[in-house]
């Protein structure tokens, strides 16, 4: 039984510590007050997430940005690639 326990408390710590941030991202979440700066910055990393080869960038997400300090990850898009709106 205590083999079992144990077992499983090392498998919780396993899986706890394999989604852990790195020092320099958990360095970057501490300097800001949340995760992210707004609603817009919020539905803008959903909108982006995961690999896609063109990220969907608007005209006024990239004003939003420099209004409202977003923070992360830089995506980077030429300016023919940026959507109206």
């Amino acid at each position: 039984m205590r083999k079992g326990i144990r077992a499983l408390l090392v498998l919780l710590a396993a899986v706890g510590l394999s989604a852990c941030a790195t020092g320099e991202q958990w360095d970057e979440w501490h300097k800001h007050s949340s995760h992210f700066a707004s609603g817009d910055h919020l539905f803008f990393s959903f909108r982006n997430q995961g690999a896609k080869p063109t990220p969907m960038v608007y005209k006024s997400d990239v004003e939003k940005a420099r209004t409202e300090n977003w923070w992360g990850d830089l995506i980077v898009v030429r300016p023919d690639q940026l959507f109206e709106g």
